[in-house]
């Protein structure tokens, strides 16, 4: 089993920054990828950004160029940069781990609004 717990979500003003973590724990020895996925309200589950445990990363095309994945593999969590937020990124932001052999893994979701 994995527990991925996922912090740093809350209220922004348009144009702000924010940075979430996501710490992964249990079962982790066989991760492949981590990743960051959000749902907006009354929308679907959405892709924000991947990185492998080889370091490669890849982004929805929302968000490319405002938001940056990066990992620390000593404390096994990994951070979502946000700048330059909009409202249309408010949404529930949830934590992804996928494992070799297929299982993958979902945090509890921390809630990221941005408005004036």
């Amino acid at each position: 089993q994995v527990q991925l717990v996922e912090s740093g979500g809350g209220l922004v003003q348009p144009g702000g920054s924010l940075r979430l973590s996501c710490a992964a724990s249990g079962r982790i020895f066989n991760i492949y990828a981590m990743g960051w996925y959000r749902q907006p309200p009354g929308k679907e589950r959405e892709l924000v950004a991947r990185i492998t445990n080889d370091g490669i990363t890849s982004y929805g095309d929302s968000v490319k160029g405002r938001f940056t994945i990066s990992r620390d593999g000593a404390k096994n969590t990994v951070y979502l940069q946000m700048n330059s937020l909009k409202p249309e990124d408010t949404a529930v932001y949830y934590c992804n781990s996928v494992h070799f052999g297929g299982k993958d893994y979902w945090g509890q979701g921390t809630q990221v609004t941005v408005s004036s």
